[in-house]
């Protein structure tokens, strides 16, 4: 065997200080999408919370008002107010309010008032251009109820 050759198999046979260079490549290439799974998993986590937090503040506040028109604008604010505070104040969530036992007066006495929020939480560090390809963001929806007080307008 040349000696040019037997050089060369020497070399490879060595591998040394490829072992470093290899661990950081390997390491990075699958910590990439570890980050970014925990990053995406905890935006959808604080915007469920804030989500089922602003149901459940609408709902009561909204049978604590003393009109419809009141309740309303007070659900609205409550709403607002909770999803600014995780950060979300710039989506536009989808508010429901159904009432029983009258759907068209909801602060009847013993009554219950639901209302429901919806909203699509965009995916962290997907730029719109790609809105085609990946989905918009995930759906969240959140419900809440309360029972409009017994004293309600005896006052």
């Amino acid at each position: 065997m040349p000696p040019s050759r037997r050089w060369i198999i020497e070399r490879m046979l060595a591998e040394r200080g490829s072992a470093s260079l290899e661990f950081i490549t390997l390491g990075v290439l699958l910590l990439l999408p570890l980050v970014y799974l925990v990053l995406a998993m905890s935006a959808i986590q604080g915007a469920a919370f804030a989500v089922e937090g602003a149901a459940r503040q609408a709902a009561r506040v909204y049978v604590q008002s003393g009109n419809a028109s009141e309740a309303a604008a007070r659900a609205e604010l409550a709403i607002r107010f909770a999803l600014a505070d995780a950060g979300l104040d710039a989506l536009e969530p989808q508010v429901t309010v159904s009432c029983s036992p009258r759907p068209d007066a909801c602060l009847t006495r013993l009554g219950t008032v639901t209302i429901s929020v919806a909203l699509i939480v965009p995916l962290p560090l997907v730029p719109a251009a790609l809105d085609v390809a990946v989905p918009a963001g995930v759906p969240l929806h959140a419900t809440a109820t309360e029972q409009v007080s017994r004293f309600w307008g005896a006052g």
